[in-house]
């Protein structure tokens, strides 16, 4: 009788376009045990990481407002190449037209800054079942 492997070695990739240095300090310690993270710092930084990371990448965690290009720009970006991979932008204005535009450019979900711990593990867990945390 064979046993079965109860280890969980599964470890998405996830890029994360955060400008501020805080804000993906948190992002990586709610997630960085589980996940493997790339950093980007700006919206062109992203799709050149999704460019570079698309067969790997499992999800992108995009903030919306950044310097050189904004998350929507950049979201646009990729919807042209990946219209599948779970795009999860995150910013600090909570109005309903911000997250009716976010959706509009391609936004698999949207959360509001600050980011908890339960609400991106409970997104992050929609779009990557296996992920167990």
């Amino acid at each position: 009788m064979e046993l079965e492997n109860n280890t969980n070695d599964y470890r998405p990739l996830i890029l994360v376009a955060e400008d501020d240095d805080s804000n993906f300090k948190l992002i990586k310690a709610i997630i960085g045990k589980k996940c493997d993270i790339l950093w980007a710092r700006n919206g062109e930084e992203i799709v050149t990481l999704f460019e570079e990371n698309h067969e790997k990448a499992e999800a992108i965690l995009m903030d919306i407002k950044m310097p050189v290009m904004n998350g929507l720009d950049a979201t646009v970006l990729i919807r042209q190449k990946d219209k599948e991979l779970p795009i999860i932008m995150q910013t600090a204005y909570a109005f309903t037209a911000d997250r009716e535009k976010a959706l509009e450019c391609g936004a698999s979900e949207v959360l509001v800054k600050p980011i908890t711990l339960s609400a991106l593990r409970t997104c992050l867990s929609r779009y990557l079942p296996e992920l167990v945390w």
